[in-house]
């Protein structure tokens, strides 16, 4: 009864700490609007083509005639049955990730009107009207004429901005999540057992974090991304593979200063074994420590995989990422069009201050010499 008693009354001290640390958090503005950039990048990933204005895989849909338009330009298209018939349809979890071709074929035009049963209409040329060829249609061939707002314009190939940036959003937060997850599993087993065993564990381990460490990151994942080939997957592993040294460091640091506790002189005596003590009593008590460079490692990974794309070895087209965007466009920083580059440059930035105010918010908000 009174081990139970005991534990009820440390399960409601741990209550109190997890408020008192969550109260502290909100208390950051800074650390708080974060979050809500955060969460609502998270929201627009997960989303997806339910929510970009281009649904077509990848947001790949190319207007040659309406390419570099300006941000809030409109465009008349005119669209017409497909010669094979309607694409096979599929369900909400398949569009909402992985987009689908469009149903109709849509052709930018100036003008339309109609001769009887037959539509007439002018091809958009991009430089002035009645430049264009005219095109002729009957009635049971067309499906709708519709006009588009391009809100931020379109980039060198005719294709939406907007939905561009919308979904590489994915990439950035896919890149985020998987390598960090690498990142973790191999840096806190590797931190645990060099900080708790000690010894010749502790040197061989330490070795292999110095021989990483020395190692330039960026030439390390361009190595990495080499060995193991251009791709999506490629670029989640090279990341996660240079990322555990600041983890291991940090979870070692830990665990040299937990490992002489009362707590784990306890476990010991109770004749727990050296795993469950590691796993169960240990490193909970490091899960703040890790939060915060886990949430720093975020933010490196995401301008390294906007890093490697920029360079052309990391995410391959079609898919869309945000560093492929400003290498595309980036000869427009010298014309007019600057937008192009500036915008999905700009994203990488936002999205990397949010996770470094988040990770000083959750550092903050730990400390309890604060």
């Amino acid at each position: 009864m009174r081990l139970f008693r005991k534990k009820n009354a440390t399960d409601l001290a741990s209550v109190s700490l997890n408020r008192m640390t969550w109260h502290r958090f909100c208390r950051n503005k800074l650390a708080v609007a974060s979050l809500w950039v955060i969460g609502l990048l998270a929201v627009v990933a997960l989303l997806g083509y339910l929510i970009t204005p281009d649904h077509t895989p990848h947001c790949n849909q190319q207007y040659l005639e309406l390419a570099a338009q300006k941000p809030m330009s409109h465009a008349t298209f005119l669209h017409t049955r497909l010669d094979g018939g309607e694409p096979e349809r599929h369900g909400l979890f398949h569009r909402m990730c992985f987009g689908e071709p469009l149903a109709y074929k849509a052709q930018p035009i100036y003008q339309y009107h109609y001769e009887g049963d037959t539509l007439v209409a002018e091809t958009f040329t991009g430089s002035t009207p009645n430049d264009g060829e005219t095109l002729r249609y009957h009635r049971s061939e067309v499906v709708e004429v519709t006009q588009r707002t391009f809100v931020l314009g379109t980039d060198s190939y005719g294709r939406d901005v907007l939905s561009l940036i919308l979904i590489g959003s994915r990439v950035s937060l896919s890149v985020g999540f998987i390598a960090l997850f690498i990142a973790l599993l191999i840096g806190i087993t590797m931190g645990a057992l060099a900080g708790y065993f000690g010894g010749w564990v502790d040197n061989v381990i330490m070795w292999l974090i110095n021989v990483v460490w020395s190692i330039p990151t960026v030439l390390l994942v361009i190595a990495i991304t080499f060995a193991l080939g251009k791709g999506f997957w490629q670029v989640f592993v090279a990341v996660g593979l240079t990322m555990w040294v600041d983890i291991a460091r940090v979870v070692r640091g830990q665990v040299l200063s937990l490992k002489e506790k009362e707590y784990v002189e306890a476990a010991r005596a109770l004749g727990y074994r050296a795993p469950r003590i590691i796993f169960r009593h240990i490193l909970p008590n490091t899960v703040g420590a890790i939060i915060v460079i886990a949430a720093s490692n975020f933010a490196s990974a995401i301008l390294l995989e906007a890093g490697l794309s920029f360079l052309g070895i990391g995410v391959q087209p079609p898919m869309v990422s945000w560093g492929s965007m400003v290498k595309e466009n980036a000869s427009y920083l010298l014309l007019d069009s600057a937008y192009l580059a500036l915008l999905p440059g700009a994203a990488i930035m936002v999205v990397v201050l949010a996770f470094m105010l988040f990770g000083n918010g959750i550092r903050d908000a730990v400390d309890v010499k604060r």
